[in-house]
């Protein structure tokens, strides 16, 4: 399904929205990281897929590999340590705790007894228990029913103490709120509610390096179309509002891509304000698999944003193996479950040349895709895809090679 926003604005970056979210502060989050050994120093790959562009009728198809970003798998990398450095710098101003040292781990001993704690369904509990133990304090990652025992021992594997809980990702970021109040712990979430902005704007601000290395790595080739993944809204805003702020009025038009029964994005677009999904949220795409609209990050998609879209775990599944696959001239890539949903809301909305025309895409259209993920679920990834990550990856190695 397809919807234009009827509230999706070509004026300049509003003053009120770069107070909260701006390149400037993107570019000291990205100074910051740059001294996480955590990360790949070189950032990730903008691959050019001319083969697939093609295929598909456009001018040309360019992915951003985040799988390549550290060995946590994901984009959500960037912004965990970044919320947590942030944190530790406000609630303790009495110390000269430094950004590059913490993440270096050079304040463990005044930290120790220092725990934060979130929900997650996967890639940001991972990235927070990573960072955690970066900065040497404790870590609680709560868990619903349908994440993976996968996933689960790939958060571990940082130290942090898992709980588990019924229900789904909501439920799971009740008792991680719950858990905070009892404890006297800081809850690092990457969705907002009442009260709580902070932390999930600094997550938010963290994306802004991806965005900063495309622009560098596109040199001065604009892009037509970018295609955002839905989750909470929290990527979207981020990466949305770095190229809103940085093309202003000539910004190009952006699409929200989101599982059909994980729908909160496209139901706020229909409401008009931060919504709630009308489905089950029980989605392969596990990563996009949320329920409920993060209203900090809706003030930015509700004008940014031109076009909201839902797609089928079917359609996830069929791109999961399309990139996967690769051909002469494209590169075989990883790309988990949640990373392929803006190439699977491309290649739906080019089905129909109706919704193509609405959203302004034919043959001159350059088109940017974000691949989220790598196989941050390997059993998961080779069951859905018929092959394991492992074997993708020594194509792709010889790919590379080869040119």
């Amino acid at each position: 399904m397809l919807i234009a926003n009827p509230n999706a604005s070509r004026n300049t970056y509003p003053d009120d929205l770069k107070a909260i979210l701006n390149i400037q502060t993107a570019a000291e989050s990205r100074t910051w990281l740059a001294n996480w050994n955590t990360l790949n120093r070189a950032g990730t790959p903008l691959f050019s897929l001319p083969d697939l562009a093609a295929h598909l009728g456009v001018a040309e198809l360019m992915i951003k590999d985040e799988s390549s970003r550290s060995q946590l798998g994901s984009f959500k990398a960037l912004g965990a340590p970044i919320a947590l450095v942030r944190l530790i710098l406000r609630l303790f101003p009495e110390h000269p705790f430094e950004p590059r040292g913490l993440l270096m781990g050079d304040y463990g001993d005044a930290l120790k007894d220092f725990t934060v704690i979130s929900a997650t369904d996967g890639n940001h509990g991972r990235a927070l228990a990573a960072a955690a133990q970066s900065v040497g304090c404790r870590c609680v990652i709560v868990l619903h029913a349908n994440v993976s025992i996968e996933r689960e021992q790939a958060i571990a594997a940082y130290g942090a103490q898992i709980v588990r809980v019924p229900g789904n990702y909501d439920e799971s970021v009740e008792e991680a709120a719950a858990l905070a109040v009892e404890h006297n712990w800081q809850v690092v979430s990457d969705t907002s509610y009442e009260g709580y902005e902070d932390i999930p704007r600094d997550v938010m601000q963290g994306y802004g390096t991806i965005a900063a290395e495309i622009v560098e790595q596109a040199s001065d080739q604009a892009f037509t179309h970018v295609f955002l993944q839905g989750g909470v809204g929290g990527l979207a805003a981020g990466l949305a509002s770095y190229f809103w702020e940085l093309y202003g009025t000539a910004r190009p038009a952006m699409i929200v891509v989101e599982p059909q029964q994980a729908d909160c994005l496209f139901q706020s677009a229909l409401a008009g304000h931060a919504s709630k999904t009308q489905g089950s949220v029980d989605s392969v795409m596990a990563g996009l698999a949320c329920g409920e609209t993060s209203p900090l990050a809706w003030k930015f998609l509700h004008t940014s944003i031109d076009h909201f879209m839902t797609i089928e775990d079917e359609d996830a599944v069929n791109a999961m193996r399309m990139l996967a696959q690769g051909s002469d001239r494209d590169v075989p890539l990883v790309a988990g479950e949640s990373a392929v949903a803006g190439l699977a809301g491309l290649i739906q909305l080019l089905k129909s040349p109706h919704l193509a025309a609405e959203v302004g895409i034919d043959e001159s259209s350059r088109i940017l895709l974000i691949s989220t993920e790598g196989a941050t679920a390997p059993a998961v990834y080779s069951e859905l895809v018929g092959e394991t990550a492992q074997s993708v990856l020594k194509r792709q190695h010889l790919w590379l090679q080869r040119k």
